[in-house]
């Protein structure tokens, strides 16, 4: 009976013991578990926060660099916008002027020479030339005769104008005309002439 009993009471410990070695052995997992999961969640947070400050330094630098090409374009546009607004006063002034071209000594060949290239461009054998006075005068020295003969044509001045020093010539009864004022080819070379004329004015 004894002997029974001690085997039971030897079975019970037996029990405790595998009972408590397993419970120990789940508890070093657990621990082992908790560890693994920290140090991952560690290291993924670690990750996140490198993502998360090159996202930051790669948004700081991208705006950094549009602040600058912005500042860079305001600056260019500014600059445009002077060079374009001294350009104007060039060529405003320099219109201003132009009414005193008749005045120069060799105005009689330029008169001939607008008279020509008008001609020369409508390329007709009949016209009539409009011209202010002083154009009119010079024409009227024998460059119009002698550019009727080179020409071969019959052109006639048939008036002034209400503005401008040049001639404006008109053919085919009015149907086509070629304005070769001085004022009208100033406009028509202004665009060529401004990058000229800024470099002149920039003393390059």
């Amino acid at each position: 009976m004894n002997s029974e009993i001690e085997n039971i009471a030897e079975l019970e410990r037996a029990i405790l013991i595998e009972a408590r070695e397993e419970a120990e052995q789940m508890q070093v997992e657990a621990k082992q578990q908790a560890e693994a999961i920290r140090k991952r969640v560690q290291e993924q947070a670690e990750s996140e926060r490198k993502v998360t400050l090159e996202r930051a330094r790669e948004d700081a630098e991208r705006l950094r660099s549009q602040a600058t090409a912005t500042a860079q374009l305001k600056a260019r546009s500014s600059e445009l916008e002077h060079r374009e607004k001294v350009l104007d006063n060039v060529f405003v002034e320099v219109k201003k002027r132009l009414g005193d071209v008749n005045a120069r000594p060799d105005y009689d060949a330029i008169a001939s020479l607008l008279l020509r290239e008008a001609l020369t461009q409508l390329r007709v054998n009949k016209a009539e030339i409009r011209a202010d006075e002083a154009t009119q005068k010079a024409l009227k020295k024998g460059a119009l005769d002698q550019i009727a003969k080179e020409l071969k044509g019959e052109f006639t001045i048939s008036g002034g104008l209400d503005e401008g020093a040049g001639v404006v010539v008109d053919a085919s009864g009015g149907k086509i005309h070629y304005d070769n004022t001085l004022e009208t080819r100033l406009n028509r070379l202004q665009s060529v002439l401004r990058a000229s004329v800024y470099k002149v004015l920039m003393g390059e």
